[in-house]
């Protein structure tokens, strides 16, 4: 089946899912966003405010500061593939749950196994728990994790995983949002070099 076929086919599922009890409360599941030939894949936590009403991942005011970032160097939205560990939002824009977590992994690890991506970009410290776990590498938080890329075996092949803070969290401390231009920055070099 073509790439893009399956990547619809895991869409149409996410849409309808009744796995956890997030559905209950959704305006609209989020699946992801991009081109499925993406050499770099952005994994968030889970969809907002403006995500759920929209269907979009990142379209809220994190998703204008993502959208910056990828500006600041030479990509646009349609370069890449944006997704969340989570496909519907938590009430209030709390944490997702770990239950609600591991409930949606089946719908990210297709995702991840369609695109291939090179390089895997998580946002925030949920998104990277996430991924250093299903990639056996330890986690000791974002703030001593953000910016240090690592080689890892992810569901059966090689990715550069890059972690960052969540442009949400940018967005409310100054000193946040430095070390997100910087670590973007360093992507930047990173895909030049690659």
């Amino acid at each position: 089946m073509p790439k893009h076929e399956l990547m619809e086919a895991v869409a149409s599922e996410v849409r309808t899912c009744r796995k956890c009890a997030l559905w209950k409360e959704r305006t609209h599941a989020v699946s992801g966003e991009g081109t499925i030939s993406a050499h770099v894949m952005f994994i968030g936590e889970a969809p907002g405010h403006w995500e759920d009403l929209k269907g979009k991942p990142f379209v809220g005011a994190a998703g204008k500061l993502l959208d910056e970032m990828l500006s600041n160097i030479e990509l646009l939205r349609a370069d890449v593939y944006i997704t969340n560990i989570v496909k519907c939002r938590p009430p209030n824009n709390r944490d997702p749950l770990p239950l609600e977590i591991s409930t949606c992994a089946p719908f990210l690890d297709q995702q991840i196994k369609i695109i291939k991506p090179k390089f895997i970009v998580t946002l925030g410290r949920h998104a990277t728990s996430h991924i250093f776990g299903k990639a056996g590498l330890r986690f000791s938080g974002i703030t001593k994790a953000h910016g240090t890329a690592c080689n890892a075996s992810l569901l059966g092949f090689q990715v550069l995983l890059v972690p960052m803070f969540h442009p949400a969290a940018a967005l409310y401390n100054a000193k946040y949002r430095g070390f997100l231009e910087r670590d973007f920055y360093e992507l930047g070099e990173l895909l030049n070099t690659k």
